[in-house]
């Protein structure tokens, strides 16, 4: 309960401070790809968390490993320059995204056991690196 109402009590703050997550210079193309690709993302998180809730732990790891793992990587590659985020993302940031599909594919690994237990303590891996990248990084 406390935590909601200091949710509730910041938002109706007004924004003071000024954002001072480094700003990664995309092309408007690229920022659309990613804004895009960051979407999906989201929704495959959400569909892991709903099929790990299930208890269906093979198939969330699926779904990881299709959508968010090493096997999601590249898929920009044959874009136009100025539609790919990758290449004109600050080192730093493209290594978090790299290093985010690695943890995808470690839980994506550690569900197809079946191993609840095991697949939740890799859960956190999973979105560690979109909180970090999310936290440092903007496009505006």
């Amino acid at each position: 309960m406390k935590k909601l109402l200091l949710i509730a009590t910041m938002l109706a703050l007004p924004a003071v401070a000024e954002d001072s997550r480094q700003l990664a210079k995309l092309t408007p193309q690229a920022q659309e790809v990613l804004r895009q690709e960051m979407l999906d993302n989201l929704i495959a998180i959400n569909e892991i968390l709903a099929l790990v809730a299930a208890n269906r732990i093979k198939e969330a790891g699926e779904v990881a490993e299709t959508n968010l793992g090493r096997s999601a990587m590249g898929k920009n590659a044959k874009l136009p320059f100025e539609h790919r985020p990758g290449p004109q993302m600050p080192a730093a940031m493209h290594d978090l995204g790299r290093n985010g599909h690695m943890a995808a594919s470690e839980f994506a690994a550690a569900a197809a056991s079946g191993d609840r237990d095991r697949a939740l303590a890799k859960l956190p891996g999973l979105t560690g690196n979109c909180v970090a990248c999310h936290a440092s990084y903007r496009t505006r």
